[in-house]
């Protein structure tokens, strides 16, 4: 089975790669994607970038190795950007929440209000909690003794497997984990559920049909990406203890740390006239040029 894995998640790679890659290629050199919304998922397609190879490229490679093995010091990296990214994307996705909520809003102040200064500090915030996130999950990990196994009974260094290793009492592991993790979830769902209760409302106002069929495909590309996101998410840390199981837990984190970002830029791209047209584009502008 070794050949036929690595080369399917070889695949799912490279589309991930050239799907977000071309995605963020696009929105910057296209003067007509140069909009609020464009901003956060050129930001997005990013950010997946990273997120994959944060985890994939390692994971390509204990397919095929015999001797599956990591360092400590590289271990304990791989979780720290893995969570720096998970966080990130969390209150990114619930800042496009709120930029398609004032785009349905208002959109004739929509430039107006989102402006350049106030999408850089959303995606700025986002990066920065997502700093905080991990140091504090890091830091927690350092302190850790790990006298036990050191077999990791997962595909990459996460933190729950590796908390499992620890000799010492990981009760304040454990607590930072529900602390944050709770907060970081509802506060970001929270966010997107009451943007949507307001975006509805507002399309419920528009009075021709064909301006609230507009108004929702908007956000419906979004909402997709959102609700396989926080839906993998909710399944993966917050379900009851009794029913937790790590072979469960691998096959979730497969699609949320490897499918996922191949996901997004189909998503948006496939839902998205304005981003078929900058491609059309762009392809007719080379053949055209040669």
């Amino acid at each position: 089975m070794h050949p036929l894995l690595f080369a399917i998640f070889l695949v799912i790679y490279i589309i991930t790669l050239a799907g977000n890659l071309g995605m963020f290629v696009l929105i910057w050199i296209d003067s007509q994607l140069h909009t609020p919304m464009y901003f956060f998922l050129s930001n997005l397609s990013f950010l997946d970038v990273c997120y994959s190879t944060t985890v994939t490229p390692n994971m390509l490679v204990n397919i095929m190795m015999s001797n599956k093995s990591i360092s400590f010091t590289a271990c304990i990296a791989q979780y720290c950007f893995f969570a720096i990214f998970a966080t990130t994307e969390f209150f990114l996705l619930a800042a496009m929440a709120y930029d398609r909520y004032m785009a349905i809003r208002n959109p004739l102040l929509y430039t107006a209000v989102m402006t350049k200064r106030l999408c850089t500090a959303l995606v700025a915030g986002s990066y920065f909690v997502g700093f905080v996130n991990s140091l504090i999950h890091t830091s927690g990990l350092l302190r850790l003794s790990f006298c036990a196994s050191n077999v990791i009974n997962h595909f990459f260094c996460d933190l729950t497997p590796l908390l499992k290793l620890s000799c010492d009492n990981i009760y304040l592991n454990e607590m930072l984990i529900f602390t944050f993790g709770s907060l970081f979830e509802m506060s970001t769902l929270l966010i997107i559920i009451i943007s949507y209760v307001f975006i509805i409302v507002a399309v419920l106002r528009i009075h021709s049909a064909e301006g609230r069929y507009k108004a929702f495909s908007t956000c419906a590309s979004h909402l997709t990406a959102v609700a396989i996101y926080h839906g993998t998410i909710l399944f993966m840390y917050f379900r009851p203890h009794s029913s937790y199981s790590l072979d469960t837990d691998k096959m979730a984190s497969v699609f949320y740390t490897v499918i996922i970002p191949m996901l997004n830029p189909l998503i948006y791209s496939l839902r998205n006239k304005d981003v078929k047209c900058a491609f059309k584009k762009l392809i007719g502008k080379k053949v055209f040029s040669q």
